[in-house]
């Protein structure tokens, strides 16, 4: 079979009556089950520990020099934790975090707390607005698709530095949020709410109205599979096998690679999400407090201060950046996309009027904007000569 088969997660190909199918090998509901673990607390604390000390154990071979991507959250600080539970207190892996020099969004404090009493090095790779253009056209290239926005190109500059310092493998807290119900959104989930996409926004994500009819007729609804019994553990479902974690994923996969880095995510670990997906609400979600019992845990492996963090939606300062120091450069992509495209895929007057709505300071959030930018890029990429094979 020539080129490369690209198969969805927990499937394997096998041959059937003279053909290839692709069959499942493993799903997630069904290693579950619907019952909730009764176990008492302490017991299942205990085993969460261990597997969470053994899965980022695992994840620390190598024969290269291994990093840890840390932010100032509950999750990456758990990690480190871990690092040292695998490693010991004289632990010296070089910790990277991303920056972008502005106060609201920026999680240095938390980090700062959390590496004040280890050995190791920091690595702050600082993201500037004047790099955005020239960056996102790489990263755009090497993703061949759209991506996630400024977090993505935060961190492109944290895993090139990576790479600059001789470090190969990094690992990450990537999956903690999807296990134990972090986003605020989950919440609404368990009281039998509609449960939203994206957490930390009140505003609409898309603009349906600024689409043309042809091309809205061609929409699909997002019917993902509901296979537990209690709404909270179906959208938690939801993120873990269709929406949050595939995409994460691969985002980052492709970004890591970009700079010939291995990036390794011991939390998504499958005997991690199948205790999880075991727990009842009260382990999760508990009075305000989102990720309970990962919390309760991180007291033993983290300071208070960052056990206690709350959790920050935004990363950068992406919304701010569109409307002001990257506002022509946004623009000039989002016309490209519209002379692409506007008449079949967009209305253009209505993407140009949300555009400026955006720009005076509408809505909390800049999802849709950056999905406009993004076409414009892909336009631009598909214009750009394919370099000559050497």
């Amino acid at each position: 079979m020539g080129g490369d088969l690209a198969l969805p997660a927990g499937h394997k190909l096998r041959w059937k009556d003279g053909r290839t199918e692709i069959e499942p090998w493993y799903d997630l509901a069904d290693k579950t089950g619907g019952e909730l673990d009764a176990r008492p607390l302490e017991e299942v604390q205990s085993e969460l520990l261990d597997l969470l000390t053994d899965s980022v154990a695992l994840r620390l071979h190598a024969d290269v020099p291994v990093g840890i991507n840390l932010s100032g959250g509950l999750d990456s600080s758990i990690l480190l934790g871990l690092v040292h539970r695998a490693q010991g207190p004289d632990s010296s892996a070089t910790a990277f975090t991303f920056a972008t020099g502005d106060d609201r969004y920026d999680e240095l404090p938390w980090a700062q707390q959390m590496l004040g009493r280890t050995n190791h090095p920091w690595e702050v790779c600082v993201l500037e607005a004047d790099e955005v253009p020239e960056l996102a056209a790489s990263v755009h290239d090497h993703q061949s698709e759209p991506f996630g926005g400024l977090p993505t190109l935060a961190y492109a500059k944290l895993f090139a530095r990576a790479r600059e310092l001789g470090i190969v493998v990094l690992l990450d807290g990537q999956g903690m949020d999807e296990q134990w119900a972090g986003y605020d959104y989950y919440r609404a989930a368990a009281e039998g709410g509609q449960a939203a996409l994206v957490q930390g926004t009140s505003s609409a994500t898309g603009r349906i109205d600024c689409l043309t009819a042809e091309f809205l007729e061609l929409a699909e609804p997002l019917n993902a599979p509901q296979p537990f019994p209690d709404p909270l553990r179906n959208t938690q479902y939801r993120d873990a096998r269709v929406t949050k974690i595939p995409r994460a994923v691969r985002f980052n996969d492709r970004i890591s690679m970009r700079s010939s880095t291995e990036l390794r995510s011991p939390f998504l670990d499958h005997r991690l999400f199948e205790l999880a997906f075991r727990q009842p609400e009260s382990l999760k979600l508990r009075g305000e407090t989102h990720k309970w019992l990962p919390r309760r845990l991180a007291r033993v492996l983290a300071p208070d201060g960052v056990v206690e963090a709350p959790k920050r939606p935004l990363q950068t300062p992406q919304r701010e950046w569109l409307r002001g120091p990257l506002r022509g450069w946004a623009d000039e992509r989002i016309e490209a996309g519209l002379d692409a495209y506007g008449g079949s895929w967009l209305r253009a007057e209505a993407v140009r009027d949300a555009w400026r709505q955006y720009c005076d300071g509408e809505g909390d959030n800049s999802y849709f904007v950056w999905q406009w930018v993004s076409l414009g890029m892909t336009v631009e990429s598909l214009a750009r000569p394919t370099p000559a094979a050497t």
